[in-house]
This record gives C-alpha cells, sequence and structure tokens, in this order.
C-alpha cells in the first residue's frame, strides 16, 4: 500500500488507487460496514483518512482467513463499544483447527497419490511400448479410500461451520 502524508478525505479512485484496489471493492467494503463514506455535495463518495488504515486491516484479516462477513460483524462490535477479542480470538482457533484438519486431509492424499504413482510405473515398466496400460481403468477400480477422505473432511467442515454458526448467535 502505498503512504500518504494528508489528512484530507480521498475520493473513491484516489484511495482505490492508493491501495492498489478497484473501486467495486470499496463500495463492495462500504455495502458490507468495513468502510465508511460520506458524501461530497457533488455526490462523490469521500473517504476518512483512516480508511487505508483499515483496507490494511481488511487485507490482513482476510490473509489469515477471516471472511469479509466475519469481520464486518467483528468490526460491528468494536464499533459499538464491545471488545470482539475473545470472538476474535475464538474464530481464528478455528480457522487454525480447520486448516489443520485439511492438512492432514492433504497428508493422506499425498499418500495416497505416491502409492498410486508406483503402481502406475509398475504397470507402465510391464508394458510394451505402444500398447495401452490401462491406468485410467486401474484408478477406476481402486477401493474408494479417496471418498473417505473427502467425506471425513466435508464431515469435519460442517461440524464445525455448525459450532461456529451456533456460537455466533449466542454472542450476539
Amino acid at each position: 500500500m502505498k503512504e500518504r502524508n494528508s489528512n484530507s478525505y480521498l475520493r473513491s479512485a484516489e484511495l482505490a488507487h492508493l491501495c492498489g484496489l478497484s473501486t467495486d471493492t470499496l463500495r463492495h467494503y462500504e455495502r458490507l460496514g468495513l468502510l465508511t463514506a460520506g458524501r461530497s455535495a457533488n455526490g462523490y463518495r469521500e473517504y476518512p483518512p483512516q480508511s487505508p488504515d483499515r483496507i490494511r486491516l481488511v487485507q490482513n484479516a482476510l490473509s489469515v482467513g477471516f471472511t469479509l462477513e466475519e469481520l464486518a460483524r467483528i468490526l460491528k462490535i468494536r464499533e459499538r463499544g464491545g471488545a470482539p477479542c475473545t470472538e476474535v480470538r475464538a474464530l481464528a482457533a478455528a480457522k487454525l483447527k480447520d486448516l489443520e484438519e485439511q492438512l492432514c486431509g492433504l497428508s493422506v492424499l499425498r499418500s495416497e497419490l505416491r502409492t498410486m504413482l508406483g503402481q502406475w510405473d509398475l504397470r507402465l515398466a510391464a508394458t510394451r511400448k505402444g500398447d495401452p496400460a490401462y491406468l485410467l481403468d486401474m484408478l477406476q477400480s481402486l477401493p474408494s479410500p479417496l471418498e473417505g477422505t473427502r467425506r471425513t473432511l466435508l464431515r469435519a467442515r460442517r461440524g464445525n461451520s455448525a459450532k461456529r454458526t451456533t456460537a455466533n448467535r449466542g454472542s450476539q
């Protein structure tokens, strides 16, 4: 993000250029309550001088896995005088747990792909040049451990989402 040394309000194009975003993105952030903008006498959006800092917060939150909706909810709590620190930490902890589950699933998938590639290499080595090795047939005939892995990951994600949704409703 480029530096700016002015305390004046920023128009959409100026803020977008300064932060490397599109004006559509700024309007989207505004609709979600992540940014606020006033209007000039001629109807142009005018963003407060601290808007680049708010955009940096949004970008950093997105980069660690928060959604725009989660961030909007958290900022709304803060703007109403609340201290959303516990909720922010709980969301981050849930994201870490989800990430660890995904990494575990990816590790299993990597192992299964390595095994499959090893089997295919053996089949290719045993197949005469020009003859089909029927690798896709081998893939089709394999038992479906990948499906079980995917199902487990999906169930875990759904369960965590449901827990967070329930917890979020209770905290509001």
